[in-house]
């Protein structure tokens, strides 16, 4: 400290000051070397196109090499480039496709950030183990892994099983309470297998409970009652008529889209792309987006809007206009 006041008091100008600073960790408010407000949003992120046509074979092929032994997981990340970033897909969350081929278990583990899985392919026998509980992977159902349950994947059948995951993990690295541990022996013990279970939605649920929500211009949105088992983000499933389109919209919320079933165009920011069946779409925060489909479409939505509600972040461009 009495250096560092010295070196204050001997300053001869501006300059000198700054180096001071520098080398005790300030920075000058008047100095600084980029802003740190700005008017709107400005996210890095890019909106993004994956297809479920290529991660299919790129993941087949690394089934040729890659077995659960060498690896937790066979899954295949999308992530976002901006910087060094080879992880999130969009600023708090990250989606991948994964495959477990038939007689592979892939070994049990938990961890501090939620995880959910929208299964896309998969025949008899594909299952999760959620806190010792065996739950059915069915194409076309959602599957909830809330944090610090422990969990696992495997596969009996005689086809590979192909889903897409959610995690909230980058939200995690953020606020830096991440914790992660293996099962001790890589296998938990099933204790239950019930015909439901409030961590699993069906396909035939979902579209039985969209069907009664009324249609604005061809769209419905059916949010799931999932927040009491996820708080950091909000699932939901539109339903988009054939020649229908969303409204276009613009929110500080980042989302990641699903086509479940269908096809149709996406305009979000500069992007303007046409999507089909297990495609996975990224809208960063602010990045005005609209969906169309050109065949009768379902597409699940991961949002975390809720998390800036929660902090009271969160805010529509038509609201604010």
């Amino acid at each position: 400290m009495a250096s560092a006041i010295a070196a204050l008091k001997g300053a001869k100008n501006l300059d000198d000051l700054y180096g001071v600073f520098n080398v005790n960790h300030y920075t000058a408010g008047w100095h600084k070397k980029r802003p740190s407000l700005w008017d709107e949003p400005k996210s890095e992120f890019q909106p993004l196109h994956w297809r479920y046509e290529e991660a299919i074979v790129a993941l087949d092929r690394a089934g040729e090499w890659v077995g659960t032994e060498l690896a937790e997981r066979r899954n295949l990340i999308m992530f976002n480039p901006v910087g060094d970033n080879d992880y999130a897909t969009v600023r708090t969350v990250i989606s991948a496709y994964q495959m477990i081929k038939p007689g592979e278990y892939a070994r049990t583990h938990r961890h501090t950030p939620n995880a959910l899985r929208l299964i896309l392919d998969a025949g008899p026998g594909l299952y999760t183990v959620v806190n010792g509980v065996k739950l059915a992977m069915n194409p076309g159902d959602v599957l909830l892994t809330p944090n610090w349950c422990w969990h696992s994947h495997y596969n009996e059948g005689r086809q590979n099983g192909y889903w897409l995951d959610f995690l909230d993990v980058p939200l995690v690295h953020l606020l830096e309470p991440m914790f992660y541990e293996q099962y001790p022996g890589g296998t938990q013990p099933v204790t239950s297998e019930p015909n439901s279970h409030p961590f699993v939605y069906s396909r035939a649920h979902v579209l039985e409970e969209i069907a009664k929500l009324p249609a604005r211009n061809g769209v419905r949105r059916l949010v799931l009652p999932s927040r009491e088992h996820i708080p950091t983000i909000e699932l939901a499933y539109l339903e988009i008529a054939k020649g229908a389109r969303t409204p276009t919209q613009r929110t500080t919320a980042s989302r990641v889209f699903a086509a479940t079933s269908g096809a149709g165009r996406a305009r979000i920011g500069d992007l303007d792309t046409q999507w089909v069946r297990g495609d996975v779409l990224a809208v960063p925060s602010w990045a005005p987006f609209e969906l169309a489909a050109t065949d009768d479409a379902l597409l699940f939505e991961v949002t975390d809007e809720p998390t800036l509600r929660m902090l009271g972040f969160y805010r529509d461009a038509d609201a604010a206009a």
